[in-house]
């Protein structure tokens, strides 16, 4: 499989590096602090199109591939996860969920203002007791005529506070199980919806992440995505893009810590010459760069399956599973690297060791991504 960039792809991932580099690092540190969403940013990034990058140009996106995606994915999470989950959500789960399922007046109504960064959006599939068993929804969606009346919780949901519009699985026939389960489009200023408190997390601490209620929130019938019964499907399908999306944001974050750790060892010096010398330390960035590359291999052809419509369930799982495993084992020997400044927040590694776990957590924990892999490997 022939992987390599086409000059746009190059073009699109330096505009991505450069972007990182100079809107992005300034202040990370002390975003992740002060659990500051990265409002200016992210309006920024609309207005260059990273976040309707894969979208219809007809409704404002990039009409960009997802190899494009994945490449600004990873330059924009070595700087700043926080930043690029938001990125992930809005482009892998919301705006192309909306432009691949959605109809033309929701596209127009919704996606032309996702797509340049006018709004933001947020997935709302997580409950207290259905997160990776999303056919356990407790949320309920109660047909009455032109309507449905929503009532129910979401947990752990990314941009909860700074979305304008959510796209909410809900279920509207308990006795049809995941044929019952629908999929929404809710805006946050109807009556009856309410924002829970801020999550006080270990990592991605810039992007905000709260509960949300919906007390007998009316919701007009047209903005139901797809036919009675297609939410399930359309929660499967969207989730298994948003996978690559994490694979991309994990090896982003992987990458963002081996490039510290290399370019401090070549400064540091300890008995007599710098640490990249000796060779516990030589064998660490050996290690670190082999699993990164590997790691790079798999989120590449995830995607390239997605751009061929060819069947990127097993290739977008594996990517995650291996991309999330080396993030968090590349941040730890980052850390070790840096030795005690490692412990130290303004090396950066230490936030990136902490960011580095979530993405084995969401979009499916790691054990989630095995039991597809397994099931894949196992029904051929």
């Amino acid at each position: 499989m022939d992987f390599k960039l086409t000059e746009e792809h190059i073009m699109i991932r330096d505009a991505a590096r450069d972007f990182a580099n100079s809107e992005l690092l300034p202040g990370v540190i002390e975003r992740d602090d002060k659990q500051e969403f990265p409002t200016e940013q992210i309006k920024k990034m609309g207005e260059l199109g990273f976040l309707g990058m894969m979208a219809s140009p007809e409704y404002g996106g990039g009409g960009m591939d997802t190899v494009s995606y994945v490449l600004a994915m990873e330059e924009i999470s070595k700087i700043d996860a926080s930043a690029s989950v938001v990125m992930s959500v809005n482009n892998s789960l919301v705006c192309w969920g909306l432009d691949t399922f959605g109809s033309p007046e929701q596209k127009e109504k919704y996606l032309t203002k996702l797509t340049t960064g006018e709004s933001i959006g947020a997935f709302c599939l997580s409950e207290p007791e259905a997160g990776s068993d999303a056919t356990s929804q407790k949320t309920t969606a109660i047909d009455h005529g032109d309507h449905y009346i929503l009532n129910g919780t979401k947990n752990w949901i990314t941009n909860g506070n700074t979305a304008d519009f959510y796209l909410v699985i809900a279920q509207t026939d308990r006795e049809k199980k995941h044929k019952g389960i629908n999929a929404f489009i809710v805006e946050k200023t109807w009556e009856g919806f309410e924002i829970g408190p801020k999550e006080n997390k270990l990592g991605i601490r810039g992007s905000d992440t709260h509960s949300l209620i919906f007390n007998d929130v009316k919701v007009p019938k047209e903005n139901r995505i797809g036919e009675d019964g297609f939410g399930f499907k359309f929660a499967m399908k969207t989730l298994a893009g948003g996978r690559i999306g994490i694979a991309a944001q994990a090896l982003g974050i992987a990458g963002g810590a081996y490039e510290l750790a290399l370019k401090y060892s070549k400064e540091r010096k300890a008995f007599g010459t710098e640490i990249c010398n000796h060779q516990a330390i030589a064998f660490k960035l050996a290690d670190m760069h082999v699993s990164i590359e590997a790691a790079r291999m798999l989120v590449m052809k995830a995607a390239v399956d997605k751009d061929n419509k060819e069947n990127y369930d097993l290739s977008g799982a594996m990517a995650k599973l291996y991309a999330s495993k080396v993030a968090m084992d590349v941040s730890v020997e980052a850390v070790q690297v840096h030795g005690g400044n490692g412990f130290v927040k303004d090396y950066h590694v230490e936030r990136m060791m902490r960011d580095a776990k979530i993405t084995q957590i969401y979009e499916g924990t790691s054990e989630i991504q095995k039991i597809v892999i397994s099931r894949s490997i196992i029904n051929g």
